[in-house]
């Protein structure tokens, strides 16, 4: 059972300050949980670990067998909260270096994510990377007209139906998309290609339970219905209304209480280089639910103590607007212990007997108490161990902090208009139909 901690001791916040918030959180807690079933609403991922296609949820467990037996690479193709939720849910839960070690200790195909950015010099060397290779492809995308993915998407089709029979190509192809409409719906119904549903009211950046992430994921060989009970456990946790009890809420009003100091900067902290793509992850999720009307908190990610000896003289003493969350991994899955050496040439005899993962606990106390010292006020969230019950529960924890927050704030933490700027540019200067020159 997973079973996450919050620890704000050393954010200089204290309860008394949190309570305040009392009455406004229980406010914003019944109103988004009457909204929980209303299509208009972008909260369908609120209830989604209780209420989810259960029979979708069976083909994709097949859809992942199928795809493992037959694929020695699979393809996701998609962009922001398209791939970022399940590849981080996959580099955190895989082996450090999943593709370059042997299928027998993988037990998946490799995994590629191509659709997140235009460069020609990323997709010419995935196409490289797969030339002698069996693929299979996952195409993720609610409209199918999103710029990145869809180039990829013509891409790599184009590489199939090269390659494989029309009917190869078709159990090649995975699409999850708009359930009823949209160029991808109608291209895979055209196609007869196996599809899966993006929910109407689950946006991107909370789509990570959904099929969305759910494939991906149970084709790298996790285990998605512990996923799934890990969210389910986390739901169940954070449905309190009353602040005083509810650590997830607490989250979201401390990071409040912390930007009307004029810490206007979150750094999320792991000490575990596999939570990588988890910051990334992170860093959608508020960045596009909070940052607007000149408002928010600016999301930033840091991987220490690699880190340390590049952003760590800045986070000491640079501009004092920030504070960290550190993201604790209490129980090692694996550790090392340090051996003491005749010639102590290096110095580190007086970690004989020490292992690795005291150490870096160590560095990660010293650290936050550097930090707290030179003003950047720290939140710890202790977590377990890392595995698939617990990253489902942080998900969910994040998920319903940021929502939260965000209407802390008083923003529409579901919607993103700030991203057309760029497209609609973008567009006229390429000479879309349209678009005005």
């Amino acid at each position: 059972m997973p079973n996450l901690k919050l620890n704000y001791d050393t954010s200089g916040v204290s309860d008394k300050e949190i309570m305040k918030y009392k009455d406004k959180v229980t406010k914003i807690h019944k109103k988004i949980h009457e909204k929980a079933e209303d299509e208009k609403d972008f909260l369908g991922w609120l209830e989604l670990p209780t209420n989810y296609d259960k029979k979708e949820f069976e083909r994709i467990k097949k859809a992942a067998t199928r795809i493992k037996k037959t694929s020695d690479v699979f393809v996701i193709i998609g962009i922001g909260g398209s791939y970022l939720g399940a590849r981080a849910v996959i580099e955190a839960l895989t082996n450090t270096f999943f593709n370059s070690v042997s299928r027998r200790i993988r037990k998946a195909p490799q995994i590629i994510y191509a659709g997140n950015n235009i460069n020609p010099n990323y997709i010419h060397d995935i196409l490289d990377f797969i030339q002698d290779k069996d693929i299979s492809i996952n195409v993720i995308s609610k409209s199918g007209t999103t710029t990145e993915p869809a180039i990829a998407f013509r891409i790599f089709r184009e590489l199939l139906e090269t390659k494989y029979k029309p009917e190869e190509v078709r159990k090649r192809i995975y699409v999850t998309t708009d359930a009823h409409h949209g160029a991808l719906k109608n291209l895979a119904d055209t196609e007869g290609y196996e599809t899966f549903v993006i929910p109407d009211n689950v946006g991107g950046r909370y789509s990570v339970l959904t099929a969305v992430g759910l494939l991906p994921i149970a084709v790298a060989g996790i285990d998605i219905d512990k996923l799934m009970d890990g969210a389910r456990a986390a739901q169940e946790k954070y449905s309190d209304s009353n602040l005083k009890y509810n650590e997830c809420y607490k989250y979201a009003v401390i990071r409040n209480i912390l930007y009307k100091y004029y810490k206007n900067t979150e750094i999320l902290v792991n000490y575990e280089p596999k939570l990588h793509y988890f910051s990334e992850w992170w860093k959608q999720l508020f960045g596009e639910s909070e940052g607007k009307e000149l408002k928010g908190i600016f999301p930033a990610g840091v991987d220490f103590t690699t880190d340390l000896h590049s952003m760590g003289q800045y986070i000491q003493e640079g501009r004092r607007n920030l504070f960290e969350t550190v993201i604790n991994i209490e129980n090692s899955k694996n550790d090392i212990k340090i051996k003491a050496d005749e010639d102590n040439i290096d110095g580190l005899n007086f970690l004989a007997g020490k292992t690795m993962d005291y150490i870096n606990k160590k560095a990660m106390e010293g650290t936050i108490e550097a930090h707290v010292s030179g003003d950047v006020p720290n939140i710890v969230l202790n977590m377990e161990k890392l595995d698939a019950e617990n990253m489902g529960s942080i998900i969910y924890f994040f998920e319903k902090a940021c929502a939260v927050s965000g209407m802390i704030l008083d923003v529409d933490p579901f919607n993103q208009p700030g991203v057309e700027a760029y497209k609609n540019n973008m567009f006229r200067l390429l000479g879309k139909p349209g678009y005005d020159k």
